[in-house]
This record gives C-alpha cells, structure tokens and sequence, in this order.
C-alpha cells in the first residue's frame, strides 16, 4: 500500500460532544474489502452446510469439491475436527461472516464507532485467525486433506485480520511504535500476501503434484 493509498483509506473521525468517547469510521474502500471477504466467507461457509447436512442424510454423499484423495471435502467434513465446538464449525462461519458484512456496509453508509468497538471486532478477527491457522495445521498434518472451500475462508479470514488490525494500528487503537504505524500504512497489503504465500508454500511442500493426481 503506497503512502498515496494510505492516506486516501484515512478514516473519517467525530469527536463525540459533551467528553464522549471518538468515534472513527473507516473509508468506503475498507467497508468493502470487509464486505466482499464476508461475502466470501458466507458463501464458503453456507455450501460447506449444506454439504455437511447432506452427508449426515446419506453416509455416501461424496460432496461436488471432491476431486481426488487430496483435495476431499467429504474427508474433512468427517474429520473430529469439523465439529469443534459441538456442532458443525461453518455453523459459526455463518454468523461470524454476517457480521463482517453488516460492519463493511455501515463503512459503507459511513457509520463511525467508537474504539472499544474497534476493539471487540479485532479480536473477533484474531479468533477467526487463529482458529483457521489451527484448522490449516489439523487439514495438512492430521486429516491429510484439503477442502477448497476451506481455503476460501482461509484467505477471507486473513484478508480481514491484517486489514482490521492494520486500521486499529493506524488509528493508535493498538498501541505501536511510530515505525510499526508507518508500515501499516505503506505495507498493509503485503502482510496478508506474505501470509497466504506461506500456507500455499506448506500445502505444495506437503502435497506437490499429488493436488493434481
């Protein structure tokens, strides 16, 4: 992101009357990166549920993105792995990725929030980091197999992570050192490339030519 770029994705800032807390909303730009990986997300998240619930009707059911041994969603939708927390884990996507597009369309509309909401949202976001990390580990290096609707969310995930953290550095929400702001404002894109590049790095590392057999 060149210093251009950063400074047209400035936030509009409010300060609330009467000693409030500031207020900040985010440029249209960022409302709809925030939509489009919501959108992504929910899309990657709403087959995997439908998928799912047709495996639990038939045992048979080989699902559309199973292409070979490797590349199986029907393996990861049997894994332990895919139901966490008790139920489905894209049950969860469906919610969490509703709220991402509902908070890039109030961008959108120009809506400012304050920085505590700022706050609660980054941290949703390193929740959904972290969890997709740790899934990306247990489909590599435990279920042996990969879902590519999986990876969509994967790559949504990371997308809004570095993006929400990269706005809250900026604005001193988190607190940083000057030179970490700097970069965030020149470099912001090049955190979620480097991110999503390592993955594709162990997927082939731990694949190669059999994603392709």
């Amino acid at each position: 992101m060149s210093k251009t770029t950063a400074a047209s994705d400035s936030p509009a800032r409010d300060t609330v009357d009467g000693g409030g807390p500031r207020t900040v909303g985010g440029s249209r730009g960022f409302g709809l990166l925030l939509v489009i990986t919501g959108a992504a997300g929910l899309l990657a998240a709403w087959v995997i549920t439908l998928d799912k619930f047709k495996l639990l009707e038939d045992p048979n059911f080989t699902p559309g993105c199973s292409i070979n041994p490797v590349i199986s969603c029907g393996s990861i939708m049997k894994s332990d792995q895919a139901s966490v927390f008790g139920f489905p884990n894209p049950m969860l996507g469906l919610a969490a990725y509703a709220v991402v597009i509902c908070v890039g369309m109030s961008l959108i509309a120009r809506a400012r929030f304050p920085r505590w909401y700022w706050l609660t949202f980054n941290a949703g976001c390193l929740f959904g980091v972290g969890f997709v990390s740790w899934l990306q580990f247990e489909s590599l290096y435990r279920i042996n197999a990969l879902c590519l609707w999986c990876c969509l969310a994967w790559v949504a995930t990371i997308l809004m992570f570095w993006y929400v953290t990269s706005f809250n550095v900026r604005n001193g929400f988190l607190p940083s050192p000057r030179g970490l702001r700097t970069f965030f404002e020149d470099f912001t894109w090049a955190l979620p490339v480097v991110h999503v590049g390592i993955i594709a790095v162990l997927i082939f590392t731990r694949w190669g030519d059999k994603l392709w057999a």
